[in-house]
């Protein structure tokens, strides 16, 4: 059945990407997400740091390695791994964020070597302890970005006839997986599952074990949602998997990996504190 001819039966998302309006500035929604993102991100991992009894002023440092990791990393990913022949053919565009184009896989990675930088001025912090705590924060600040990205109507789906579908019409007039919510939806429970874990073993999780759930849970589910997708990088679109489901693979492998030969899980946690 033709999906032009079913449009009036699904959801029709138009609204404007521009949150609102103060004089000459316009803020965009993603912009306003991305920055309550980090603000969140901030307040809980100061929550985390005191758990620890460690001093919270250290999470200023620390909030703006990661924010440069994050942003840096986000753009070149972006620009390696999406669109690589029009950023070498016009490389100036490389710096002009504002033009759209960040990629979380890149993110993932800018944040990771952030981390490494940031323990090093820390003899008494090891990275796996640092990752186990960052991580908590990066999937609820997922849930934002992704929110951001369907109030821009970007990085769709494919079209679908599912009842749910939703209508970008900045894009066009056929219904699609809103793929941003189910990755918004993915980051809420991921973050949930790290929770769990980090208060079951009271704040103390065995090392590397929230760093190791991320990447298998948070990046096997990317790999699965990819599936629903627009295919991001056009030279990937005759691939077996696409991009982001190859950039997933090496994060999921790792995590397994932390998760059966380095975290210690035997480390007793509440439950078994109380029996």
């Amino acid at each position: 059945m033709d999906l032009l001819l079913l449009a009036t039966d699904f959801f029709t998302w138009s609204v404007d990407p521009v949150a609102f309006s103060l004089g000459p500035l316009e803020p965009r929604w993603y912009g306003v997400l991305f920055a309550s993102s980090f603000l969140v991100g901030f307040w809980l991992t100061r929550k985390m740091f005191l758990h620890a009894g460690r001093d919270p002023e250290e999470v200023d440092q620390l909030l703006t390695y990661v924010l440069i990791g994050t942003v840096v990393g986000a753009r070149l990913g972006h620009v390696l791994f999406y669109d690589p022949a029009f950023y070498f053919r016009y490389p100036s565009e490389i710096l002009k964020i504002w033009h759209g184009g960040l990629a979380s896989h890149g993110a993932a990675i800018g944040i990771i070597i952030a981390m490494y930088m940031f323990i090093k001025k820390f003899r008494d912090m090891s990275f796996l302890w640092l990752a186990d705590r960052v991580v908590v924060v990066v999937a609820i600040a997922g849930t934002f970005i992704r929110t951001g990205n369907f109030m821009n109507s970007e990085i769709v789906g494919q079209p679908t006839e599912v009842p749910w579908a939703v209508i970008f019409t900045k894009v066009d007039m056929l219904p699609r997986h809103p793929t941003q919510l189910y990755e918004a939806l993915l980051c809420i429970l991921v973050f949930g599952i790290l929770w769990k874990v980090y208060h079951a073993y009271k704040t103390n999780p065995p090392e590397g074990s929230l760093f190791a759930l991320f990447l298998a849970t948070l990046f096997s589910g990317r790999f699965l949602l990819e599936f629903t997708k627009m295919e991001q990088a056009a030279f990937a679109a005759d691939w077996v998997f696409n991009m982001g489901q190859w950039l997933s693979i090496p994060l999921i492998g790792i995590g397994i990996w932390l998760i059966i030969k380095k975290v210690d899980w035997n480390q007793p946690d509440i439950q078994k504190q109380q029996n």
